[in-house]
């Protein structure tokens, strides 16, 4: 460990997330579109800042994918930028553009997630 580093035993480290996330359903996917491939993936996480798709398709980190959401509360577009790449796994994406008429959509889908994740976690 360098001499500039100092370790905190027993303290939580701040996230850096400026949005709590939450675990998405099995039912929750995205219809994504990246220069000029297109792709369907289902959605592993969802904050306000942005989510997480699983896909064995790599992409470059910054570039931009455009999303549509398929999911119950309507159409939700946005635009997002491929903030970090999970070989195999999948796309961290952080949203840069979302609609007017969209934002209230993505904020009703937040609200429906974080009740099944709290349903799920009081259930076990």
């Amino acid at each position: 460990m360098r001499a500039d580093k100092h370790f905190l035993a027993g303290q939580s480290i701040p996230s850096r997330r400026h949005y709590p996330r939450v675990e998405t359903p099995k039912e929750v996917w995205v219809y994504w579109n990246c220069k000029g491939r297109e792709d369907t993936s289902q959605v592993r996480d969802l904050s306000m800042g942005g989510l997480f798709v699983e896909t064995e398709v790599a992409r470059d980190v910054d570039t931009t994918i455009r999303l549509d959401f398929l999911v119950q509360e309507g159409q939700i577009r946005a635009e997002a930028v491929v903030r970090h790449v999970k070989p195999g796994r999948g796309l961290g994406l952080k949203f840069t553009a979302l609609t007017e008429e969209d934002g209230p959509r993505l904020t009703a889908l937040m609200t429906r997630l974080r009740g099944l994740s709290q349903s799920r976690t009081n259930s076990k």
